[in-house]
């Protein structure tokens, strides 16, 4: 890491509790990324899940993001990913929209194409039509955003209007073809914390997607002037040892283990390790993780890294301590320094307990 490079968290929001009660920590830990430094916070979208069994309940990232804006002043809030298909893409905008200026300028809009057959069955849309869907649904969200009239009589311009955001558009990839389609869209990359389906390391992998996204970034007029950005997801716990965190992660990685080798991505028979590895997860001791991360492929053209816990479904106690130990040990170990932190507010323990 460098002093260029933003250093978000992402959150699937989930734990073994009630939802009002994830909801609240969501905001809390937001808060206490702020006060440590962290530049961004992004939420997964994902629906008919509760949050208890390592999928995530976060089945509305912007409403939440809006109560996150009321609590923080600094940290950008980002989604991770939006899924276009099953979305109205212009009442998408309208959201985002609404939630940058409630936030005064700090969402990053992350989009992608959604992949669960179940969810895009229980939203009547199929789910082989979504690389089409979302390809329509995003020309519409960048005219909407870029202030272009909606209706043939011109008078349908979006509301709120949300300057800059049109330019902070992200698109998750699982392919180089994709990351060249992103590249030439205008959006930004984002990377997933594994890639699935791979018997080579995750980096090695992606490597080769986001020299792709560079090299085609400055082939299209549209990206003249602007800068590229590449978010990479990693899965950082850092903990006293290997062992401490292995028992904090098990639950939660072997229970998303077991659908990824119903679906053939994952094989089966590994323990907690071999699975571990399979999701590029980098956890231990700080210095542990800090030699590792040096031999990352990927992260040395990042521009932004996304540190996740998910599979692995520690408490929310763990959480923050695993988010305070990137911030002071990890990251400035990597060259990173925190962005200025407003006041220590003492919120966090309040919010989280609802």
């Amino acid at each position: 890491m460098t002093n260029a490079i933003r250093l978000g968290f992402l959150t699937h929001v989930e734990g073994q509790a009630d939802l009002h009660t994830l909801y609240r920590r969501l905001i809390a830990q937001f808060v206490a990324a702020e006060e440590l430094g962290f530049e961004s916070g992004w939420i997964a979208q994902h629906h008919f899940e509760d949050g208890r069994s390592g999928a995530g309940a976060g089945a509305s990232p912007f409403t939440l993001l809006a109560a996150v804006a009321e609590h923080t002043s600094r940290i950008r809030l980002g989604t991770a990913v939006m899924t276009v298909p099953l979305e109205n893409p212009l009442r998408l905008a309208e959201d985002a929209a609404t939630v940058d200026i409630l936030s005064g300028g700090r969402v990053e809009f992350g989009i992608g194409s959604g992949f669960d057959a179940m969810t895009f069955a229980a939203f009547g849309v199929p789910i082989e039509q979504r690389r089409e869907l979302t390809s329509r649904g995003l020309d519409i969200v960048y005219r909407a955003l870029s202030g272009e009239p909606m209706s043939p009589d011109g008078r349908a311009v979006l509301q709120p209007h949300a300057p800059g955001l049109r330019d902070r558009i992200w698109q998750g990839i699982f392919s180089e073809p994709g990351a060249r389609y992103v590249a030439a869209a205008g959006s930004h990359l984002l990377l997933n914390r594994a890639a699935y389906g791979y018997d080579e390391r995750t980096d090695i992998v992606q490597r080769p997607w986001a020299d792709a996204y560079l090299d085609e970034w400055g082939k299209h007029p549209r990206n003249a002037g602007r800068t590229p950005r590449i978010g990479l997801s990693r899965f950082i716990y850092p903990t006293l040892d290997k062992r401490t965190a292995k028992s904090h992660l098990q639950a939660g990685v072997l229970h998303f283990a077991k659908r990824q080798v119903a679906e053939g991505k994952f094989p089966a028979g590994l323990d907690v390790e071999g699975y571990l590895a399979r999701l590029h997860c980098f956890y231990g001791h700080p210095d542990e993780i800090i030699n590792e991360l040096q031999t990352e492929l990927t992260l040395p053209i990042a521009t932004d890294v996304l540190c996740q816990l998910n599979p692995g479904v520690p408490t929310f106690d763990q959480t923050l301590k695993a988010l305070e130990m990137i911030a002071k040990e990890i990251a400035p170990a990597m060259g990173w320094r925190p962005a200025a932190a407003p006041p220590m507010r003492n919120a966090v323990s309040h919010l989280a307990a609802g």
